[in-house]
């Protein structure tokens, strides 16, 4: 069977189950059961597919069609241009988390470099006065994109990625090391940023970036059936999906410094009641920043600083 044929059946099949994108999917399914891309599946759909490749193919097909996620499927999911290893332990990246990690790389690039204080987490040889070098927690890491994006992107941070799952915590490594980021990202076990209070870093970072679980609890029944194929504790934020990030704030307050930068992901509707918790704490700036849907996607807000201190506009 040709290369066309099975993509013909696969998509038909998939199109059957009621799946979003059917025609995608059975690429993307093919090209991993064949070790080939997708564009030399399009290039040349007229080579004989072998018997191995077209048997994995169509069974992953049948895992796809009973609501296996294709990223589950394949072990990969492309993240900021940048292949990203997942597994069921940790959450898929979604294209609308890009605005996330694309948001805090503007505002890092739009900070001028400056002379900073040494902490254990940077790497310099010695302590004193050295060149900025922005320290930046992604809180909540599951895979490890945003961290890895992030430190791909802007070639002098270094990031602290947090999660209090020690499996996540090792595909992340999987994919700095994928990378060649592993010297550039550090791994910490923990919930939210208490590591870093309980290790004597108050006031040293320079951004904190959280992807947190901000769905409602009672929504979770609601989703579709692939979504609840993932880790419940990446998806469920509590009561109105917020739960975590009340407990951030403070924490976020604590260990930037001041005119640090706080970016959240959030889910549609939540923008207000973030926003409006922010202003009465000890941030400034807060604002929404919408996806390329129009749908409320990141908050962010800076740290309060003393009325003589610079901070960088958001």
């Amino acid at each position: 069977m040709t290369g066309g044929e099975l993509l013909r059946q696969g998509t038909a099949a998939l199109r059957q189950a009621g799946l979003d994108s059917p025609r995608l999917d059975a690429e993307v399914l093919l090209a991993h059961a064949w070790g080939r891309s997708r564009e030399e599946l399009l290039i040349h759909p007229e080579q004989e597919a072998p018997e191995a490749v077209a048997r994995q193919f169509l069974a992953l097909v049948g895992q796809r069609a009973g609501g296996s996620p294709a990223a589950y499927l394949t072990g990969a999911r492309e993240f900021m241009s940048l292949l990203m290893a997942v597994t069921p332990e940790v959450l898929i990246p979604r294209p609308e988390t890009e605005v996330l990690v694309e948001e805090v790389l503007r505002w890092l690039a739009s900070r001028p470099r400056r002379p900073v204080r040494w902490t254990r987490h940077r790497r310099f040889s010695g302590r004193g006065t050295v060149s900025d070098q922005p320290l930046v927690a992604d809180v909540g890491t599951g895979s490890g994109a945003i961290a890895v994006s992030l430190a791909h992107y802007h070639l002098a941070v270094q990031v602290i990625a947090i999660d209090i799952s020690e499996t996540a915590l090792g595909v992340a490594a999987v994919n700095a090391a994928n990378h060649g980021l592993a010297d550039r990202i550090s791994f910490l076990v923990g919930d939210l940023l208490a590591p870093l209070l309980e290790s004597g870093d108050a006031g040293a970072g320079t951004a904190v970036v959280a992807n947190l679980p901000y769905i409602p609890s009672a929504a979770w029944d609601r989703l579709p059936p692939e979504v609840r194929r993932e880790p419940r504790l990446a998806l469920d934020g509590g009561g109105d999906g917020l739960g975590l990030y009340r407990r951030l704030l403070p924490q976020a307050a604590a260990w930037l410094a001041p005119g640090g930068l706080l970016a959240c992901e959030i889910g549609p509707g939540q923008a207000e009641v973030l926003i409006g918790l922010l202003r009465q704490d000890s941030w400034q700036q807060a604002r929404l920043i919408r996806d390329y849907r129009g749908e409320e996607r990141v908050v962010i807000a800076a740290k309060k600083c003393t009325p003589s201190g610079y901070i960088y506009p958001l």
